[in-house]
């Protein structure tokens, strides 16, 4: 594994910061340091922004509205927008172009992708999942949710839960049982379905953050078209854990850029009340920038393995176990920097609500804890660690599977 990053991505770096010095307003400071209502707003612009450009979906193929560059250029243009204190999108495009998108890439037919890819960059599409259910988390294969074909339309009857920004969207790529006769991990199919349409009801779950995150979503009798099946009927399975895998393995080499932005406010943070003086503080922190560090040549590894075999496999495990375990000891250590000011919730809730904090955001109590709370979610949703460590043991060392 070479960690530098080819000639040709350092051309690219060029490109990129030219676009971001024609595009930023004087004196930027990043996403985070503005008011809650300029910062959506800013964040809708700045998307249709990067798509006039062509810094969405950098790696899609030209035919689909991409750029038809490396996985090292997205590394690239991670690291120049978490410089610059903006993001590469809005939350959304978690599901619509990491999942949603590159699924399509790898399963979907050529009429999908020429219809659905160009719409997802463009954001008239913009895409929630529909993963969980109230009996079926991690045990995702014992989901319930049934979809029976109707002539020329799938009819789907059950509920979803922590659909994750649904309120935003209006389609939603869904998980249904279609053989009820199959094995738990047999009869299950991936379908593509409109969120806005008789039969779908979203009820809002609000967080311990004061964010509107996660919604319930319950079908009765809605309907898609049925040819809106992304690979074959019946075989959802293995689509949604590719889907996973593309996850985990595309942020496994662009989230340690966001991590370590984080980590340098934290530091800041402790310079600025007087904490780095303390040998233990220091000697935490220490630690946590050797885990970023690690966590980078992490994901530069499955980068690398990925770009060779043009697979990703169970190893993208590692990088979800580890990012997020890591996240917990980070807000821990703001927790202990900042002391019983951390009572006093103060400033502005963060304007993501899970992941790292937004670039430029101040070093309030109500930023910290947010993100405190995020960290501990995310040893949760994509797969909690146990389900990591499992996936890990049996698929990577190679050790006995548990008892059914």
């Amino acid at each position: 594994m070479d960690p530098r990053p080819s000639p040709a991505a350092e051309e690219y770096r060029k490109e990129v910061r030219a676009f971001l010095a024609e595009h930023l307003p004087d004196g930027w400071k990043g996403i985070g340091a503005l008011g809650e209502e300029e910062g959506v707003a800013f964040l809708a612009e700045w998307r249709r922004t990067l798509h006039r450009h062509g810094f969405l979906g950098i790696t899609w193929p030209v035919a689909y509205g991409g750029q038809g560059r490396s996985k090292l250029e997205q590394v690239v243009l991670t690291e120049e927008l978490a410089r610059a204190g903006v993001p590469g999108g809005i939350p959304n495009d978690t599901f619509s172009m990491k999942m949603l998108g590159n699924t399509l890439l790898r399963w979907g037919t050529e009429e999908q992708k020429l219809r659905f890819l160009p719409r997802i960059l463009s954001g008239d599409d913009v895409w929630c999942q529909g993963y969980s259910e109230p009996d079926a988390g991690s045990d995702l294969a014992g989901l319930n949710t049934k979809a029976v074909l109707d002539g020329d339309e799938w009819v789907i009857n059950g509920q979803k839960i922590w659909t994750s920004n649904a309120h935003h969207a209006n389609w939603v790529f869904v998980l249904t049982r279609t053989d009820s006769d199959a094995p738990r991990h047999k009869g299950i199919t991936f379908l593509m379905v409109p969120l806005h349409q008789p039969g779908v009801e979203l009820r809002p779950i609000l967080m311990m953050g004061r964010q509107r995150e996660f919604n319930e979503t319950f079908f009765t009798d809605a309907r898609t078209a049925a040819d809106n099946v992304i690979g074959p009927v019946n075989g959802g399975w293995t689509v949604a854990m590719t889907l996973l895998g593309l996850e985990r393995g595309d942020e496994a080499a662009t989230n340690p850029v966001m991590f370590r932005k984080e980590l340098d406010r934290l530091v800041e943070m402790a310079r600025e009340r007087g904490k780095l003086a303390d040998p233990v503080i220091r000697d935490r922190i220490a630690n946590l920038h050797t885990q970023v560090e690690v966590m980078r040549f992490i994901g530069l590894r499955i980068l690398t393995g990925y770009l060779r075999d043009g697979v990703l496999g169970p190893e993208s495990s590692i990088s979800k176990l580890y990012w997020s375990e890591y996240h917990k000891r980070v807000t821990a250590l703001a927790m202990d920097i900042m002391g019983p000011d951390a009572l006093v919730l103060q400033g502005r809730t963060p304007p993501r609500a899970y992941r790292t904090d937004d670039p430029g955001a101040p070093n309030s109590s109500m930023s910290w804890v947010g993100t405190l709370y995020s960290s501990v979610a995310g040893t949760i949703y994509a797969g909690t660690s146990q389900v990591q460590r499992t996936i890990l043991g049996e698929n990577v060392l190679g050790l006995p599977k548990g008892p059914a």
